[in-house]
């Protein structure tokens, strides 16, 4: 053996010894690299689209009014002498509201009762004078022209008695018009006069506004897509049809609260407003406990159903610039941004008109801030390994 061949000998090791510990490191680096890549994919929980029936709530802002407002007016001139009532009371059809000074009125109606009185008085003078003359005539003791004339006063003594029973029938009602009884059952609203106010039947300003709030008249409009879209959804010949086939309606108080009673929808405007282009609809609501009030607002609540149509939670959309996406999941379960059309909503969920199909698979949560292309790791991975994917 040569010095060179020793020499060899003991650099083998040497050589061997730095390979080996570079070809462990290298086996790791590369072990380590995958097991990264799966630490890093995010686990997200997922769906099938399906089909299904869903019921779409729309609310419509609305204006509150009683089945009758009534503006309660003087018709006699006068000063006011009596309030019976006060602001916000319960009154009955026929109870007595307030007192205008009756003196000059019923001073009227006396005087008009004595000059009826006296025509009822002439007019029997006249019918004695006629049967008075007539065996006189029979016997030709006297002409017929007397007769004749007897006739004739005795008529307009009668006409005479209409005519002062008229009159003292017109002193009556000015008369009983100087107490104002309430036309209708309801509610009192503001009384803005007060004792020894002077009245007059020509003036411009009521004494209060009277409400019969049995039932509340809730008016709202609807603008011409959505009329279209209600009108289409019932059956019937006409409009008038169509409405009676509307499910009881909901209404939300202005405090959030929903009203106890359902109301049902009656009428619909014959034509739309060229300024606003919406339609004005009334719907009615009971109301025998006297809750609601005129001038009330709230929210009517229509109720629409649909069937077979594609539900998408809220909570699995993201809203960018006046747009909805999904995340839809793909082959190799990366995920794509998928532009739904959204009709309505049915609770927490997006009815879905377009950009989706039955049997697609989404993300449900955490799609705040996923990338467009993100491989995922779904949650119900057995479940989604046998589904089609777009």
């Amino acid at each position: 053996m040569n010095k060179y061949s020793i020499k060899s000998f003991f650099r083998i090791p040497v050589v061997i010894g730095i390979c080996i510990p570079i070809l462990f490191s290298g086996c790791g680096a590369g072990n380590g690299g995958k097991e990264g890549e799966k630490k890093g994919m995010p686990a997200l929980p997922v769906m099938t689209v399906t089909a299904g029936d869903a019921t779409v709530s729309t609310e419509y802002s609305s204006l509150l009014e009683g089945k009758v407002n009534v503006e309660i007016r003087p018709q006699v001139d006068g000063t006011l002498s009596a309030i019976y009532v006060d602001e916000g009371a319960f009154v009955k059809a026929g109870q007595p509201l307030f007192k205008i000074d009756d003196r000059i009125y019923r001073e009227q109606y006396n005087s008009a009762l004595a000059t009826q009185h006296a025509a009822e008085a002439s007019l029997v003078v006249a019918k004695l004078n006629e049967e008075k003359l007539v065996p006189l005539v029979k016997n030709n003791v006297i002409s017929d022209i007397q007769l004749k004339t007897a006739r004739a006063n005795r008529q307009a003594a009668k006409a005479a008695v209409e005519q002062s029973r008229a009159a003292a029938r017109s002193a009556f009602v000015n008369l009983d018009y100087s107490t104002i009884k309430a036309p209708v059952s309801g509610y009192i609203g503001k009384i803005p006069l007060r004792l020894g106010s002077l009245v007059s039947k020509n003036q411009s300003a009521w004494l209060t506004l009277l409400s019969d709030v049995s039932e509340i008249y809730a008016y709202f409009s609807m603008s011409e897509i959505d009329f279209m879209r209600f009108r289409n959804q019932y059956e019937g010949a006409t409009l008038q049809d169509k409405v009676k086939q509307v499910a009881p309606v909901s209404l939300i108080t202005a405090d959030g609260n929903l009203f106890a009673e359902k109301g049902t929808i009656r009428t619909i405007s014959g034509q739309f407003d060229p300024s606003t282009g919406s339609v004005r609809i009334r719907a009615v609501f009971p109301n025998q406990g006297g809750l609601l009030r005129s001038g009330n607002t709230g929210k009517v609540v229509i109720e629409s159903l649909y069937h077979h149509v594609l539900l998408v939670p809220q909570a699995a959309t993201v809203e960018l610039q006046d747009k909805v996406f999904v995340f839809l999941l793909g082959k190799g379960n990366m995920v794509s941004k998928q532009v739904i059309v959204v009709a309505g909503k049915s609770g927490n969920n997006y009815i879905v008109s377009s950009g989706l199909k039955q049997g697609n698979i989404i993300v449900t949560a955490g799609t705040e801030k996923l990338p467009d292309g993100t491989v995922i790791k779904p949650v119900n991975s057995a479940a989604v390994a046998g589904e089609t994917r777009q």
